[in-house]
């Protein structure tokens, strides 16, 4: 009896071994990515990628430290169409709908808001540029501290989506994707977010759900500003006790096209080896981690090819499997290579 009892906990010993092995092993991401389908194209070649790098006896072994992935926001890991950047989204209910703020915004931030409004309608004749978007998202909340303006768009993101059935603004993340966060960070990957979104829109936005540090979550710029410093530059005023600081009203750079880049250079100091993006607004990015990258790299794109669960547009998700083929970035398809795009009990509401 006492033999086989030391046989059996022998045995429970390799098993329990061999679980805690498996868990730390990029072989287990078919558990891990288990929202994609397993045919999908990119759920393989990143599960690829991830069992040749992590391996120390292959050639195309990453030392932890330079595992470095980007990710674009709108449209690669958070809805984009609803009915347009949050963002857009964000600035035409602060100056058309809130209460609080609508009757004192300023001439420039209506033009822009009614623009935007517009392009919500279907007007495609209308634009608005990312400078003039930018410089109103910037002045529509000058004088708030940033804990303030956190506070404002977590307060907007508890607004139900305006497309869909079953969520909330907050909650409009691609679920496929945020396996691919963790996946990536399991294998002690670092996640940076490089967004063309304001910065402390990326911040906000991401609290609750993204668990990546606010230091690695990048976005376009404003200024900053103590609330006595008027128009004194920086370098002539100092900061102290009494002080803090708030949005200053000045928009800076959009992080988008080859300034993605710069940012990437400037703020990380790393080239990644990994690229998320989903537009030609990522494409620089995508280039710049496949291009004379000293490790492998890819660059992956997402296609929004589905019109039943997501506002998808067949044109545009088309021209991006072109590019695909052409620069030789990996597609991800939301149609076909995802099992769900928002969970259960979620429903586009098509028009």
């Amino acid at each position: 009896m006492k033999k086989l009892l030391n046989v059996f906990m022998v045995f429970c010993m390799v098993v329990t071994l061999e679980g805690c092995g498996a868990s730390g092993d990029a072989s287990t991401s078919t558990d891990a990515l288990d929202l994609w389908n397993d045919d999908a194209q990119a759920k393989n070649e990143l599960i690829s990628y991830m069992e040749a790098i992590t391996d120390e006896n292959n050639s195309d072994y990453i030392p932890a430290e330079n595992r470095i992935a980007v990710f674009d926001m709108d449209g690669t890991i958070l809805c984009e169409t609803d009915p347009y950047y949050f963002d857009h989204c964000l600035l035409k209910y602060r100056v058309l709908d809130d209460p609080d703020y609508s009757s004192r915004a300023s001439d420039f931030e209506k033009d822009v808001a009614e623009r935007i409004q517009a392009i919500f309608d279907g007007d495609e004749d209308v634009e608005v540029s990312m400078e003039e978007h930018g410089q109103a998202v910037a002045s529509a909340f000058s004088g708030m501290t940033i804990e303030e303006f956190e506070d404002y768009i977590d307060e907007f993101k508890a607004q139900p989506t305006p497309s869909y059935d079953g969520m909330t603004r907050g909650e409009a993340f691609y679920k496929p994707m945020l396996q691919v966060i963790d996946y990536l960070q399991d294998n002690d990957f670092k996640v940076y977010i490089v967004s063309g979104t304001d910065r402390f829109i990326v911040r906000g936005i991401a609290k609750g759900t993204l668990d990546i540090p606010r230091n690695q979550l990048i976005g376009s710029d404003e200024t900053l500003v103590a609330p006595e410093q008027g128009d004194t530059d920086g370098l002539d005023y100092s900061f102290d006790d009494d002080d803090e600081l708030v949005l200053g009203g000045d928009f800076i750079i959009k992080a988008l096209n080859m300034n993605k880049v710069t940012v990437i250079a400037q703020e990380i100091g790393i080239q990644p080896v990994l690229s998320f993006g989903n537009s030609t607004g990522d494409s620089s990015m995508a280039e710049y981690a496949t291009s004379n990258n000293p490790y492998r790299s890819l660059a992956f794109m997402l296609c929004c090819d589905d019109t039943v669960r997501e506002n998808g547009n067949i044109e545009k998700a088309d021209k991006m499997y072109g590019l695909c083929e052409e620069f030789d970035w990996v597609p991800i398809s939301m149609k076909n290579d995802w099992k769900t795009i928002y969970g259960d009990g979620v429903t586009y509401k098509a028009d």
